[in-house]
């Protein structure tokens, strides 16, 4: 392990060290050829200027804790608050824990390299990191679907919702959202770590990014990561629609609501719902469909931002806080007031 330390930073001051280009080339190679065999990888990050470095720690600090602070607190009030138990709030609380746990595998490495200024990230560290980050991904889009699903029931066919959503279809549902999404990381894991990396172990990203490692590759191993992501993306494209048409029939419901209050006040839960979902698929099949670059710019970087940081961030925000009953009982837990006894079933449809 130290010696994986040395060979890191011994490439960082390569560049300082030899700045005739003709000693620089013959240093690099032998540089590449040690990164290349070391067991491990380099994460290269935002950039390699000290003071940006610290920035990016602090900035990513702040977004991390403000994350876990949020879905926290709704975890906590949706297992305590017994009027906050009908379906939409079971599944609020394991996209809440969901989003805690995908921000966590990715930000906080990030954050220790930046304020270590060392990039280097073990072989099994990258490993757990892979598969981690594609269960949690799928496991998202997962309950995202079933939380579109959850609301079109109890839309457009309220007085069938208890039977159409009942506790024994919302555990086995949040079952399968884990189970496909551990089955997911399995398959990613295997296929892009079945591969040989006879390439400089270079990750131009802040994170072991999957298309990033199939870059390393020389050979058509990563072919079965294809196969893998083709499967994955037909699956992905089959949620998204499910849960585009369950907003279609949702926003044709509300449309006939007589009083423009209640329509308003569905369409601001509809539409936000609908743009994080939007965001979270377009900015994740972008990054994994566009070719990789030998020469990543800032643009590449914040690609990956958008999909790994910002949903995390926002699913608080859009799908708990929000909510009026959320707010009081986030008061009653920040104030320290006792909570409400359970109220009827149907009153959150």
């Amino acid at each position: 392990m130290n010696e994986n330390y040395f060979l890191v930073a011994f490439y960082h001051i390569s560049y300082i060290l030899f700045s005739s280009s003709c000693l620089k080339n013959n240093f690099l190679k032998i540089i590449m050829a040690n990164i290349t065999s070391m067991n491990g990888f380099l994460l290269m990050g935002f950039s390699d200027i000290r003071e940006l470095q610290i920035l990016h720690a602090l900035l990513f600090l702040v977004v991390y804790l403000l994350t876990l602070t949020s879905n926290l607190i709704i975890i906590i009030i949706t297992i305590v608050d017994q009027r906050l138990q009908a379906p939409m709030y079971y599944f609020l609380k394991h996209l809440s824990l969901l989003d805690l746990s995908f921000i966590s595998v990715t930000v906080p490495q990030s954050i220790d390299n930046s304020l270590m200024n060392d990039g280097f990230i073990s072989h099994g560290q990258c490993i757990l990191q892979v598969f981690f980050f594609s269960s949690l991904a799928c496991s998202e889009l997962a309950i995202l679907t079933v939380m579109s699903y959850d609301r079109y029931a109890a839309i457009c066919f309220p007085l069938h919702y208890e039977v159409i959503i009942n506790p024994s279809k919302c555990q086995w549902a949040v079952i399968a959202v884990w189970l496909s999404g551990s089955i997911s990381g399995i398959l990613f894991t295997t296929a892009t770590f079945s591969i040989t990396f006879c390439k400089a172990k270079i990750i131009h990203q802040f994170f072991c990014d999957i298309p990033q490692l199939l870059k390393l590759s020389c050979s058509n191993d990563y072919l079965r990561v294809i196969g893998v992501s083709t499967f994955m993306s037909v699956l992905a494209f089959i949620c998204f629609t499910s849960i585009v048409l369950s907003y279609i029939h949702i926003f044709s419901t509300v449309l006939r609501i007589p009083s423009a209050e209640g329509r308003s006040k569905a369409f601001s839960t509809s539409l936000p719902h609908l743009f994080v979902v939007s965001f979270y698929v377009s900015f994740g099949a972008f990054e994994f469909l566009k070719p990789t670059s030998d020469s990543p710019t800032v643009f590449d970087l914040l690609i990956s931002i958008f999909y790994t940081v910002i949903p995390p961030t926002l699913n608080p925000i859009i799908y708990g806080l929000r909510n009026e009953v959320m707010k009081e009982a986030c008061r009653k837990l920040l104030l320290g007031r006792q909570f409400t006894k359970k109220t009827s079933y149907l009153s959150y449809c």
